[in-house]
């Protein structure tokens, strides 16, 4: 926490950002959201209700990092006998693999408050490159001293590619469990240091 006369934003590019230092993901502001289709013909929407993430705001905005640690078994789609499946060998593995992890590695590009993030998505203990496209929100002061910035961010990956490859075909055609998923993070990030 700074004190209310310590500048804690800064202009750059148009935009008004925070100062350099680490900030951390707000529990009581955060959603870790995923979208995916079902029967061909609907969308099944959940969360993983357990996440936490360290933002590095460096000097250069474009050097900042982040990384990333959701628990596998907090996912949450507001029904008991999917989530459990969804926990399961068949699709997450969350006693064997009990975190999925993100390391950004760079900055792709910008234009305005929209960056794409590139970074290392870790499922399963497979690894792929992915590209968040992240939407900078804004920043300001809780009423409680602390300086925070908001944040939007999403990407689509393959399920396959991670080692969730388990389905049903349907009589009708098509399958259970469509491959895309996207991946839906929101959030507020709140100094430390």
């Amino acid at each position: 926490m700074t004190s209310s006369t310590e500048s804690t934003t800064r202009n750059w590019e148009n935009l008004t950002i925070p100062t350099a230092g680490t900030y951390s993901l707000d529990q009581a502001h955060k959603r870790v959201g995923f979208v995916a289709r079902h029967m061909m013909v609907s969308k099944v929407r959940g969360e993983f209700r357990t996440a936490e993430a360290t933002i590095t705001v460096a000097e250069n905005p474009l050097e900042s990092s982040v990384t990333a640690t959701i628990q596998a078994a907090s996912i949450d789609t507001n029904q008991t006998d999917r989530d459990n499946h969804l926990r399961s060998a068949e699709f997450l593995e969350s006693d064997t693999y009990p975190t999925l992890e993100f390391r950004s590695t760079g900055v792709k590009s910008h234009h305005g408050n929209e960056f794409v993030l590139t970074g290392d998505l870790t499922i399963k203990g497979v690894t792929r490159q992915v590209e968040l496209e992240v939407e900078f929100e804004g920043v300001g002061r809780s009423p409680f001293g602390q300086d925070i910035f908001g944040f939007h961010a999403s990407t689509e990956i393959d399920r396959e590619e991670f080692g969730l490859t388990w389905n049903v075909a349907l009589e009708t055609g098509g399958v259970l469990v469509g491959r895309k998923v996207k991946i839906e993070i929101e959030g507020e990030a709140v100094r430390q240091a």
